[in-house]
């Protein structure tokens, strides 16, 4: 499962984390295959650049739509009005943040035994020298996932970026397994040795860092006071990794062309 899923009460298990599902309703199609068969076949597409929607603005111009953004109104939300939810501001945010980079992280446990690979969407960039890159968990170090713990007790991991053609194989990674259960075998992705750290990089992502983790910081709930509910880490970049056909001479540029395509 995704190491930034959701969980609820003090019970970290499967059920728990089934039941949060349920809960917090991510997916709101009983069976998402019947509504995936309803839809049109996957289109094959290429990156394209267009102009912006008006080329002419000028600074102090203010919106392109002619003013109708301004005829809207807003409604105020409190993120802990009583009677609301905690997980309303999860659903509201990841509707509304858009669109959010997905890490791809690979880690190994310190002796070696096991290794771990999962989806997070709290993932970004937040500087370039040093490259450092942050990740959020969901849950306290009290309920450390695989890739948590991993990272903890190895300080490395590899960051992965997703293209079109391993999507359902990434997507797979967010399956319920259990610990020491490596969802590198669920997805038929292969792994490539890394230069610096131990932890596996996908070999069929275009771009890959291998990184180090630098410091993490642990987060209380608002809603329920005591309550550890996340953990960020900041982890640096130590070594790049990008496919030939996608880099430019001076290796400084990523053809998006490239980085989205499908082979």
């Amino acid at each position: 499962m995704s190491d930034n899923c959701i969980h609820f009460g003090p019970d970290s298990g499967q059920q728990s984390a089934m039941d949060s599902e349920k809960f917090v309703k991510r997916n709101p199609h009983p069976d998402f295959k019947k509504v995936e068969a309803s839809r049109p076949d996957w289109k094959e597409t290429s990156l394209e650049f267009t102009k912006t929607k008006q080329p002419d603005w000028k600074l102090g111009k203010g919106p392109n739509d002619g003013g109708e953004s301004l005829k809207k109104d807003h409604v105020e939300i409190d993120p802990y009005q009583d009677g609301r939810p905690a997980v309303f501001n999860y659903k509201l945010l990841i509707s509304a943040i858009i669109p959010r980079p997905i890490g791809f992280v690979s880690t190994r446990s310190k002796d070696g035994s096991s290794t771990n690979l999962a989806p997070f969407s709290y993932f970004q960039l937040i500087n370039h020298d040093p490259p450092l890159f942050i990740l959020g968990f969901a849950g306290g170090w009290d309920r450390a996932k695989d890739s948590l713990a991993n990272l903890r007790d190895s300080e490395e991991c590899t960051l992965n970026i997703i293209s079109e053609h391993f999507i359902e194989a990434a997507n797979a990674t967010s399956i319920n397994a259990p610990y020491g259960i490596s969802e590198w075998a669920l997805t038929g992705l292969h792994p490539a040795p890394c230069s610096v750290v131990k932890a596996s990089r996908v070999k069929e992502a275009i771009f890959s860092v291998e990184a180090k983790l630098v410091e993490t910081r642990e987060f209380e709930s608002r809603a329920t006071p005591g309550k550890k509910t996340g953990v960020l880490a900041i982890v640096e970049g130590v070594r790049f990794w990008a496919r030939e056909d996608a880099l430019n001479e001076d290796k400084n540029l990523l053809d998006p062309a490239v980085s989205n395509s499908r082979v």
